[in-house]
């Protein structure tokens, strides 16, 4: 009898080890830290949805194929409610609680840059589908996006801005509250001023995230003299923000950034944004190749056309699974996150379907902007920036 009790105690060891880093043996198990509840939702559902696809597609055919083996893929989708703290709790669970192998988001700025030194700490990789800020990455080797990043949408976009709109002063218009839209702010600020001079910032003006109210703000910057107004906002405050302008007489151009690539956008805002234009990362409408069978594949499963944020996710989940098979698994989680690390590091001209990649030394993508303008609801392509 003691025997046979030793017998099991060392069968249930050797049991452990091997569903260690990855739930059970022959699962890949890939966390993703989103927003599910919280002000922008959308976010997360778009996220989970895109990760969902992936997950049918590579079972349905019976795994993954890394080395000849196949693996089965689990995602474990934990809600950060859009907070800050939420995102730090949501990556040590999945670090320690769950023993993924890596991780897919945050996915806005204000969330990814916490986490991404709780993943990079923990030697986990992560991948930001869409954290444009310069800071997720920077000085942290387990960290990478599929996005591009800030310091390039600012001057691009005022370029745009600047040959479409011929307009010679702006107004801006962001959250204080969001490293995301600050951060933006700030860099459109500073290259509008350098393509046009000092004084051509009208109004540079701020609003915090709960805030429902914009009258003062926009006051301001009706009577300002502005040609346009800049708001690289989430598009929950661009569908307050917009019709309130609009109410006030505003009549005048208004730029976005890809905060504004929600599917919830024309609904939310009521269709106020119809015409406007922001810089994102693909265009829907027009889609050819294997972009449109996923936009096609997510429409049919999911009732409506996939924004950005679900587009970047179906690209770094893959790029994570890419990784997984160029590194291949032993078995041992440490020794498998930091292989994947590398892996991802290595990738060059991935073909995404929001455009190829190759990863510099940051972990940061290069790849070109897109500009959609929002004609009949939806998100037509204009033109690229690069």
């Amino acid at each position: 009898m003691k025997r046979t009790a030793l017998a099991g105690i060392l069968f249930l060891c050797v049991l452990a080890a091997l569903t260690a880093g990855g739930g059970k043996e022959n699962v890949i198990k890939i966390g993703f830290n989103i927003p599910l509840t919280g002000d922008s939702p959308m976010i997360g559902e778009g996220s989970r949805y895109a990760g969902e696809i992936v997950k049918k597609r590579i079972n349905g055919q019976g795994g993954l194929d890394v080395k000849g083996q196949k693996y089965m893929v689990d995602f474990v989708y934990v809600d950060n409610e859009l907070k800050a703290e939420s995102a730090i709790q949501a990556a040590y669970r999945l670090i320690e609680q769950d023993k993924v192998l890596a991780v897919v988001g945050p996915q806005g700025s204000g969330r990814a840059i916490p986490a991404a030194q709780i993943n990079n700490d923990n030697r986990t990789p992560m991948v930001s589908a869409w954290s444009t800020n310069p800071d997720t990455t920077k000085n942290r080797p387990y960290v990478f996006r599929a996005c591009f990043l800030d310091p390039f949408q600012a001057p691009v976009a005022v370029k745009f801005a600047r040959e479409q709109f011929k307009a010679a002063k702006t107004a801006i218009l962001y959250n204080l509250e969001d490293d995301y839209s600050k951060t933006l702010a700030e860099l459109f600020r500073d290259n509008w001023e350098k393509e046009n001079g000092a004084g051509s910032v009208a109004v540079f003006d701020s609003f915090g995230q709960k805030d429902q109210d914009f009258s003062v703000q926009l006051t301001r910057i009706v009577n300002s003299g502005a040609e346009m107004l800049y708001l690289p906002v989430y598009y929950n405050h661009v569908a307050l923000i917009v019709p309130q302008a609009q109410d006030l007489g505003w009549t005048k151009p208004i730029m976005g950034s890809d905060s504004w690539g929600s599917a919830d956008l024309i609904s939310l805002s009521k269709g106020s944004v119809e015409g406007y234009y922001f810089t994102t990362h693909y265009a829907a409408a027009g889609a050819v190749g294997k972009t449109k069978e996923f936009i096609d594949e997510y429409t049919a499963a999911y009732g409506y056309i996939p924004d950005d944020v679900a587009a970047l996710t179906f690209d770094a989940v893959n790029i994570i699974l890419q990784a997984i098979q160029n590194a291949g698994l032993s078995g041992n989680i440490q020794q498998d996150r930091d292989n994947i690390r590398a892996a991802i590091a290595s990738i060059k001209n991935y073909d995404g379907i929001t455009g190829k990649m190759t990863f510099n030394e940051s972990g940061d993508p290069e790849k070109d902007a897109v500009v959609v303008r929002i004609v009949n609801g939806e998100f037509t392509f204009v033109t690229s920036l690069h």
